[in-house]
Order: C-alpha cells, then sequence, then structure tokens
C-alpha cells in the first residue's frame, strides 16, 4: 500500500511542476522578454560595432596597399633614371679634360719642340689621374709581383729557370684599375711557369 501512495505521488510531483510553469505570472513573463530584447539589442550592437572595425579596417588596408604600389612604381622610375643618368657625371669631369686636348692639339699643330708637347700631355694625364682618383679609380699597386686571379689575368705563361718566380708576375701588358675597392679592369699579366 505504501508503493501505491509513492506511486501516486511521483506521477503527481511531475504535473504540479507543469502546472506551476503554465500558472507563471505575466511579470515573469515580461522580466523574460526584456531580457531577451536586451540581449537582442547588445549583440546587434555588438554586430555594428564589429561591422564598423572591420570597414575601417579595411580601408586602411586599401589606403597602404595604394600607398605601396605607389612607393614601388616611384621607386622603379627612380631607379631607371638612376640607370640613364649614371654617366652623366662621369663625363661631365672628362668634358675638361677633353677641352685640355683639344687646346693640346691645336697648340702643338706647327711645333718641333717635342719636349713642350710631352710636357703638355703630362699636365692632361695627371689631371685625368686625379680626376679618377676623386671619383674612386685607382691603379692596382704595381708592385705586386704574386699572381692572384681575382686581380690579375694572365695573357701568356713563360717558363722561369728560378723556382721562386713561379706563379710570379713578370711583366704588366695592361695596368689593372680598382673602383672603390672592387676590380674595374684585371691588370693583363706575364705569369712565370
Amino acid at each position: 500500500m505504501e508503493e501505491k501512495q509513492n506511486k501516486d505521488q511521483m506521477e503527481s510531483a511531475p504535473e504540479e511542476v507543469v502546472m506551476d510553469d503554465v500558472n507563471a505570472t505575466p511579470e515573469a513573463d515580461a522580466n523574460a522578454e526584456e531580457i531577451a530584447a536586451e540581449a537582442a539589442v547588445g549583440a546587434e550592437e555588438e554586430v555594428e560595432k564589429l561591422q564598423k572595425e572591420l570597414a575601417q579596417e579595411k580601408k586602411e588596408y586599401l589606403f597602404l596597399m595604394a600607398e605601396f604600389d605607389n612607393f614601388r612604381k616611384r621607386t622603379l622610375k627612380e631607379k631607371s633614371e638612376l640607370i640613364k643618368n649614371a654617366a652623366e657625371t662621369a663625363f661631365k669631369g672628362l668634358l675638361p679634360i677633353v677641352d685640355d686636348f683639344e687646346r693640346a692639339l691645336k697648340a702643338t699643330e706647327g711645333s718641333e719642340d717635342a719636349g713642350s708637347v710631352r710636357e703638355g700631355m703630362e699636365l692632361i694625364y695627371k689631371k685625368l689621374k686625379k680626376y679618377m682618383e676623386q671619383n674612386g679609380v685607382k691603379e692596382m699597386d704595381p708592385e705586386d709581383k704574386e699572381f692572384n686571379s681575382d686581380r690579375h689575368e694572365a695573357i701568356s705563361a713563360v717558363p722561369v729557370p728560378d723556382e721562386d718566380m713561379k706563379g710570379k708576375i713578370l711583366d704588366t701588358v695592361e695596368k689593372g684599375y680598382m673602383i672603390n675597392d672592387k676590380v674595374l679592369r684585371h691588370a693583363k699579366v706575364v705569369v712565370g711557369q
């Protein structure tokens, strides 16, 4: 009998819970609706905020892309102008030397004095050497008697009787030049074998 009463209580208990939910007050329903509305408004505001941030980020990204593209184009233009006009400065410095040669040729047309012609050519040569040094071009050391394939070009190998002369430079046919510690022209040399 007790079991039957317990069973009846259990069956009636869920109905009471359901009955309580059905009998909810209008105030509770209004609170629940108000909370849901506030959550929806908060979510809408969050979505709007995120959309504005996304639009701002897109705008900044597009601006940066355009700025980079402009930079790239400007750099390419400057580089091509630099390459195009690189020799301008070098030749501008050589023009006074060409003028000196022209004056010297004109002055020595009827001259029989070889000494004065030589003296004039030496002055022009010194002026040219000075100009080259000012622009970083230097003659390779002529006293460098050890063959170095990075600096020298062997145009001939001559047999030598002395073992100490093997691999040494015997004669320089054409001088080598460096520009800012880089080989501008390899020295053409005769090497002992």
